[in-house]
Protein backbone atom coordinates (compact mmCIF):
# COMPACT_ATOMS: atom_id res chain seq x y z
CA UNK A 1 0.00 0.00 0.00
CA UNK A 2 1.72 3.33 -1.25
CA UNK A 3 0.46 6.68 -2.35
CA UNK A 4 2.35 8.14 -5.54
CA UNK A 5 2.29 12.28 -5.10
CA UNK A 6 2.86 14.17 -8.47
CA UNK A 7 2.91 18.52 -7.83
CA UNK A 8 2.03 20.38 -11.09
CA UNK A 9 2.40 23.74 -12.43
CA UNK A 10 1.42 24.34 -15.90
CA UNK A 11 2.50 20.70 -17.31
CA UNK A 12 -0.82 20.41 -19.75
CA UNK A 13 0.83 18.47 -22.49
CA UNK A 14 2.93 16.16 -20.25
CA UNK A 15 -0.24 15.20 -17.97
CA UNK A 16 -1.61 12.96 -20.32
CA UNK A 17 1.06 10.33 -20.84
CA UNK A 18 2.96 10.78 -17.50
CA UNK A 19 -0.50 9.47 -15.78
CA UNK A 20 -0.79 6.80 -18.66
CA UNK A 21 2.71 5.29 -17.94
CA UNK A 22 2.38 5.64 -14.03
CA UNK A 23 -0.96 3.11 -14.54
CA UNK A 24 1.13 0.79 -16.24
CA UNK A 25 4.34 0.83 -14.91
CA UNK A 26 1.76 -0.15 -11.60
CA UNK A 27 -0.75 -2.71 -13.31
CA UNK A 28 0.50 -5.48 -10.64
CA UNK A 29 -0.68 -3.60 -8.14
CA UNK A 30 -3.59 -3.51 -5.78
CA UNK A 31 -3.57 -1.03 -3.09
CA UNK A 32 -2.29 1.95 -3.98
CA UNK A 33 -3.40 5.69 -4.69
CA UNK A 34 -2.31 8.44 -7.08
CA UNK A 35 -2.59 12.11 -6.26
CA UNK A 36 -2.23 15.22 -8.28
CA UNK A 37 -1.20 18.63 -6.42
CA UNK A 38 -2.05 21.62 -8.74
CA UNK A 39 0.04 24.30 -8.27
CA UNK A 40 -2.17 26.91 -9.26
CA UNK A 41 -1.00 26.82 -12.72
CA UNK A 42 -2.26 29.29 -15.55
CA UNK A 43 -2.55 26.60 -18.26
CA UNK A 44 -5.00 23.97 -18.99
CA UNK A 45 -3.11 21.30 -16.30
CA UNK A 46 -6.40 21.50 -14.36
CA UNK A 47 -8.68 20.82 -16.90
CA UNK A 48 -6.68 17.50 -18.43
CA UNK A 49 -6.46 16.55 -14.49
CA UNK A 50 -10.23 16.63 -14.50
CA UNK A 51 -10.83 15.10 -17.65
CA UNK A 52 -8.16 12.14 -17.01
CA UNK A 53 -9.74 11.06 -13.87
CA UNK A 54 -13.33 10.64 -15.53
CA UNK A 55 -10.92 7.90 -17.39
CA UNK A 56 -9.02 6.52 -14.23
CA UNK A 57 -9.98 7.52 -10.80
CA UNK A 58 -7.27 9.42 -8.82
CA UNK A 59 -7.16 12.60 -6.23
CA UNK A 60 -6.98 16.00 -7.61
CA UNK A 61 -5.82 19.05 -4.67
CA UNK A 62 -5.21 22.89 -5.95
CA UNK A 63 -3.35 25.17 -3.75
CA UNK A 64 -5.14 28.16 -4.02
CA UNK A 65 -2.27 30.24 -5.32
CA UNK A 66 1.30 28.90 -6.37
CA UNK A 67 2.80 27.86 -2.94
CA UNK A 68 5.75 26.26 -4.98
CA UNK A 69 6.83 22.14 -5.06
CA UNK A 70 7.63 21.56 -1.62
CA UNK A 71 4.33 22.69 0.25
CA UNK A 72 2.59 20.96 -2.44
CA UNK A 73 4.35 17.82 -1.69
CA UNK A 74 3.58 18.41 1.71
CA UNK A 75 -0.05 18.79 1.12
CA UNK A 76 -0.62 15.66 -0.64
CA UNK A 77 1.39 14.07 1.61
CA UNK A 78 -0.47 15.07 4.41
CA UNK A 79 -4.02 14.45 2.70
CA UNK A 80 -2.60 10.66 1.67
CA UNK A 81 -4.46 7.47 3.06
CA UNK A 82 -0.86 5.62 3.01
CA UNK A 83 1.99 5.88 5.16
CA UNK A 84 4.63 5.02 2.69
CA UNK A 85 4.98 7.67 0.18
CA UNK A 86 6.21 7.71 -3.51
CA UNK A 87 7.19 11.24 -5.24
CA UNK A 88 7.64 12.10 -9.04
CA UNK A 89 8.10 15.19 -11.08
CA UNK A 90 5.32 16.17 -13.32
CA UNK A 91 7.33 17.00 -16.51
CA UNK A 92 7.75 13.72 -17.48
CA UNK A 93 11.70 13.54 -16.72
CA UNK A 94 11.24 11.31 -14.00
CA UNK A 95 10.62 7.86 -15.70
CA UNK A 96 7.35 6.19 -14.01
CA UNK A 97 8.84 2.56 -14.72
CA UNK A 98 11.54 3.06 -12.01
CA UNK A 99 8.99 2.93 -9.47
CA UNK A 100 8.16 -0.79 -9.03
CA UNK A 101 12.23 -1.52 -8.32
CA UNK A 102 12.40 1.61 -5.70
CA UNK A 103 9.13 0.52 -4.17
CA UNK A 104 9.86 -3.47 -4.07
CA UNK A 105 13.16 -2.76 -2.51
CA UNK A 106 11.49 -0.53 0.28
CA UNK A 107 8.96 -3.15 1.40
CA UNK A 108 11.57 -5.68 1.05
CA UNK A 109 14.34 -3.82 4.08
CA UNK A 110 12.10 -2.66 7.06
CA UNK A 111 15.52 -1.29 8.24
CA UNK A 112 15.23 1.37 4.91
CA UNK A 113 13.24 4.37 5.67
CA UNK A 114 14.26 6.45 2.13
CA UNK A 115 14.99 4.95 -1.27
CA UNK A 116 16.13 8.19 -3.72
CA UNK A 117 16.82 7.88 -7.42
CA UNK A 118 20.44 8.80 -8.90
CA UNK A 119 20.08 10.45 -12.10
CA UNK A 120 23.24 9.33 -13.81
CA UNK A 121 22.47 10.52 -17.54
CA UNK A 122 21.14 13.24 -16.85
CA UNK A 123 18.90 14.77 -19.69
CA UNK A 124 19.00 18.44 -18.81
CA UNK A 125 20.58 21.31 -20.43
CA UNK A 126 24.74 21.47 -20.24
CA UNK A 127 24.44 25.05 -17.12
CA UNK A 128 22.25 22.80 -15.44
CA UNK A 129 23.94 19.85 -14.92
CA UNK A 130 27.13 21.48 -14.16
CA UNK A 131 25.47 23.35 -11.45
CA UNK A 132 23.33 20.62 -10.02
CA UNK A 133 27.03 18.62 -9.83
CA UNK A 134 28.58 21.49 -7.88
CA UNK A 135 25.72 21.99 -5.23
CA UNK A 136 25.35 18.11 -5.08
CA UNK A 137 29.08 18.01 -3.95
CA UNK A 138 28.93 21.08 -1.53
CA UNK A 139 25.81 19.47 0.17
CA UNK A 140 27.14 16.39 0.32
CA UNK A 141 30.31 17.59 1.70
CA UNK A 142 28.20 19.52 4.51
CA UNK A 143 25.55 17.46 5.13
CA UNK A 144 27.62 13.88 5.01
CA UNK A 145 24.06 12.97 3.16
CA UNK A 146 25.62 9.95 1.51
CA UNK A 147 23.45 10.98 -1.63
CA UNK A 148 25.21 12.04 -4.79
CA UNK A 149 21.64 13.29 -6.75
CA UNK A 150 19.53 15.01 -3.86
CA UNK A 151 17.26 16.85 -6.13
CA UNK A 152 16.20 13.57 -8.13
CA UNK A 153 12.46 13.89 -7.64
CA UNK A 154 11.49 10.05 -7.22
CA UNK A 155 11.77 8.79 -4.00
CA UNK A 156 10.04 6.21 -1.49
CA UNK A 157 9.69 6.91 1.81
CA UNK A 158 7.89 6.95 5.06
CA UNK A 159 5.28 9.49 5.58
CA UNK A 160 5.13 9.57 9.46
CA UNK A 161 9.07 10.07 9.78
CA UNK A 162 8.56 13.11 7.24
CA UNK A 163 5.69 14.80 9.13
CA UNK A 164 7.90 14.96 12.40
CA UNK A 165 10.40 16.86 10.13
CA UNK A 166 10.37 21.03 10.47
CA UNK A 167 8.84 22.03 7.46
CA UNK A 168 10.70 24.51 4.77
CA UNK A 169 10.57 25.86 1.20
CA UNK A 170 12.74 23.45 0.14
CA UNK A 171 12.85 20.67 2.17
CA UNK A 172 11.74 18.03 -0.55
CA UNK A 173 15.75 18.76 -1.98
CA UNK A 174 16.71 17.64 1.40
CA UNK A 175 15.13 14.53 2.01
CA UNK A 176 18.34 12.30 2.51
CA UNK A 177 19.75 14.41 4.62
CA UNK A 178 17.48 14.95 6.99
CA UNK A 179 16.35 10.81 7.07
CA UNK A 180 20.13 10.34 7.48
CA UNK A 181 20.46 13.16 9.73
CA UNK A 182 17.93 11.66 12.03
CA UNK A 183 19.30 8.04 11.80
CA UNK A 184 16.93 6.51 9.59
CA UNK A 185 18.89 4.33 6.97
CA UNK A 186 18.43 5.75 3.27
CA UNK A 187 20.05 3.90 0.11
CA UNK A 188 19.95 4.64 -4.07
CA UNK A 189 19.44 3.62 -7.15
CA UNK A 190 20.23 4.49 -10.83
CA UNK A 191 17.41 5.73 -12.68
CA UNK A 192 16.02 6.68 -16.14
CA UNK A 193 16.43 10.47 -16.92
CA UNK A 194 14.39 11.85 -19.63
CA UNK A 195 14.35 14.84 -21.75
CA UNK A 196 11.86 17.44 -21.61
CA UNK A 197 9.28 17.39 -24.07
CA UNK A 198 7.34 19.55 -23.37
CA UNK A 199 6.88 23.02 -21.05
CA UNK A 200 10.05 24.79 -19.63
CA UNK A 201 11.66 23.94 -16.44
CA UNK A 202 10.21 26.14 -13.58
CA UNK A 203 13.61 27.18 -11.92
CA UNK A 204 16.55 29.32 -12.61
CA UNK A 205 19.69 27.93 -11.65
CA UNK A 206 20.93 31.11 -10.11
CA UNK A 207 17.94 31.26 -7.51
CA UNK A 208 18.47 27.60 -6.55
CA UNK A 209 21.77 28.20 -5.73
CA UNK A 210 21.50 30.76 -3.17
CA UNK A 211 18.36 29.16 -1.92
CA UNK A 212 20.27 26.03 -1.44
CA UNK A 213 23.14 27.39 0.45
CA UNK A 214 20.50 29.10 2.85
CA UNK A 215 18.76 25.74 2.98
CA UNK A 216 21.88 23.51 3.56
CA UNK A 217 22.85 25.59 6.55
CA UNK A 218 18.78 25.37 7.73
CA UNK A 219 18.81 21.49 7.59
CA UNK A 220 22.62 21.52 9.39
CA UNK A 221 21.05 23.63 12.19
CA UNK A 222 17.69 21.27 12.37
CA UNK A 223 20.30 18.05 12.30
CA UNK A 224 22.56 19.13 15.14
CA UNK A 225 19.23 20.27 16.94
CA UNK A 226 17.99 17.32 17.00
CA UNK A 227 21.13 15.14 18.07
CA UNK A 228 21.43 17.75 21.23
Amino acid sequence: MFSVVVPVYNEEENLTPLINEIRNSLKNYNKYELIFVNDFSSDNSLKILKEEKNKFNFKILNNNKNLGQSYSIKFGITNSKYNTIVTLDGDGQNNPKDIPKLIDFYFKNNDIFLVGGIRIKRKDSTIKIISSRIANFVRSKFLNDGCIDTGCSLKVFDKKIFLNFEYFDGIHRFLPALFNGYGYKTTFFNVDHRKRKYGISKYGTFLRLLNGIRDMIKVKKIIDKNKK
